[in-house]
């Protein structure tokens, strides 16, 4: 299954934040998780803390988390607009130890994304969960514009 991903950080080149992965078809339920920010930079403190909406975890836990979710989809992708949200998702399968969490492919696609804004298109800006379905939003309707 194709899932739309997002991630929040902490600056560019930063810690991760929060995470979101949002499937491309309906029925299926999305992930979203957050980890602490103790020393969040001055834009990172106004604009994305206040807009996580979830509890945070450790980043053990999200790591098991994130895996246990995509170990029940043999074939997942996931498609990112910014290549960092690529560097965060891929950063989480694996230990401090150097083990792998999951076992099956997980292929990984930088979206076209010309003219897309998460400030303009989804619905809480710096929020993963909700960037990720205005990706999820713009995607499909580009992918049904160009199928006609």
């Amino acid at each position: 299954m194709r899932y739309y991903l997002d991630a929040e950080f902490n600056g560019f080149g930063g810690a991760l934040i929060s995470i979101a992965l949002v499937p491309e078809t309906g029925g299926s339920a999305p992930f979203y998780a957050a980890v602490d920010c103790t020393d969040p930079t001055p834009w990172v403190a106004a604009h994305v803390m206040p807009k996580l909406d979830v509890a945070p975890v450790s980043y053990a836990e999200l790591q098991w988390a994130f895996a246990d979710y995509l170990a029940t989809d043999p074939d997942p992708v996931l498609i990112a607009d910014w290549p960092e949200d690529i560097v965060h998702a891929a950063r989480l399968l694996v230990t401090d130890d150097g083990r792998r969490l999951i076992i099956s492919a997980v292929r990984f696609e930088l979206a076209e994304v010309v003219n897309f804004s998460t400030s303009e298109l989804s619905h809480v800006p710096h929020n993963a969960y909700h960037d990720a379905v205005a990706l999820r939003t713009f995607c499909m309707a580009r992918r049904h514009v160009t199928a006609k």
